[in-house]
């Protein structure tokens, strides 16, 4: 699969991957590493900042801990993939070729897209003026410093699922002079068997989080939560961490997307419009016999391991395998120095022995 010049000299492969997050940089590190031997082929990772963001603990960010900062240049090194730091700003699925910051253009032969989610704030009037996120680790480290100087009053985290719930546990916990709120249409861990589901309740009660269900926010000023029925609820602060939204850039691109922007996927993971195309973690919909994936970590990483190995597969004239999920469990904990101890590490540099000819790619 090498391209040729019109010199007739052969050109590398090129594979681009776009969004360094759990699914990108599983991508990027399991194909690099397993083609680092072969000069026709070139794997480069587009990310717009050096830091890996570990989103599934940016709440403990947001409260002023301090985690490792993960660099991704380091985390690639030795792999031979290549790092180009910038936003992705157009994706041209016809030419096969992706602007960066407006001013660069990279060509592909193979593309793994993978630009994540966050915080839908467009759904709900004023949420994008007057709540914060936990979009980046920047975003939580200015939540941060504002929890810091608050002193007293009431923070209202709206979205009761597991992002709200980890958030709102971790704020109590860490400022117990504030009045935490969780606010949401169903109750924290609705999905869960009915003793983790009192187990859920009873450490956010111990915790003074007072929890909201069937509460639905219509509105957000600067210090009230308005829900729907009339109902206004006092807030100091207002975190954001109901629903996502994906970049609008896939669509733009051309490739077949579902209602909510994310790319439409075979049971490879490649794009049902542009095959030469992969899509991972939240950026992709991609449907199992239980369902449409939601984006998690947890289910994000197989996702950039198996499109990895399914583009070394290609590369060798062999057919890319079905892609195969199921989740073993839903991790929500309550803080403390256990649970923290359990929670996802980066994606690991050398690819495990066994994953190659599996077909979901195994968990890594």
């Amino acid at each position: 699969m090498t391209t040729r010049h019109e010199t007739g000299t052969a050109a590398p492969h090129r594979v681009l991957i776009l969004g360094a997050g759990y699914a990108g940089m599983s991508a990027a590190i399991q194909l690099a590493t397993r083609v680092k031997r072969r000069e026709d082929v070139r794997v480069t990772l587009v990310n717009p900042q050096e830091r890996f963001t570990e989103r599934l603990r940016l709440h403990m960010t947001a409260t002023g801990q301090r985690l490792a900062e993960l660099s991704i240049p380091e985390l690639l090194e030795g792999t031979g993939a290549r790092f180009v730091r910038g936003w992705v700003t157009a994706v041209d699925a016809d030419a096969k070729t992706v602007r960066i910051d407006d001013d660069q253009v990279l060509h592909y032969d193979t593309l793994v897209y993978g630009l994540g989610g966050v915080a839908d704030t467009a759904a709900v009037p004023g949420v994008e003026d007057h709540a914060y996120t936990l979009n980046s680790a920047q975003d939580a480290e200015v939540l941060a410093g504002r929890l810091a100087g608050m002193g007293t009053g009431t923070v209202v985290v709206g979205g009761s699922g597991l992002t709200g719930i980890e958030s709102a546990a971790e704020i109590a916990e860490r400022h117990p002079e504030l009045n935490v709120v969780l606010l949401g249409r169903g109750e924290p861990g609705a999905a869960m068997n009915p003793k983790a589901r009192a187990y859920l309740r009873s450490a956010l009660e111990r915790l003074g989080v007072r929890v909201r269900g069937g509460a639905e926010v219509v509105k957000v000023l600067p210090d009230t939560v308005e829900l729907a029925g009339g109902e206004s609820i006092a807030a100091d602060l207002v975190l954001w961490t109901s629903g996502t939204r994906v970049s609008p850039l896939a669509a733009a691109a051309g490739l077949t997307v579902d209602e909510r922007g994310r790319v439409v996927t075979d049971a490879t993971l490649r794009s049902v419009s542009h095959p030469e195309v992969y899509a991972v973690g939240d950026a992709a919909a991609i449907r199992q016999g239980y369902g449409v994936m939601h984006g998690t970590c947890q289910g994000g990483m197989p996702t950039g391991v198996h499109a990895a190995v399914s583009i070394v597969r290609a590369l060798k004239g062999k057919r890319p395998k079905p892609f195969r999920f199921g989740y073993y469990h839903t991790h929500a904990g309550e803080p403390g120095p256990a649970r923290r101890g359990r929670a996802v590490h980066p994606p690991r540099r050398q690819p495990p022995a066994d994953v190659s000819d599996r077909p979901d790619g195994g968990p890594v």
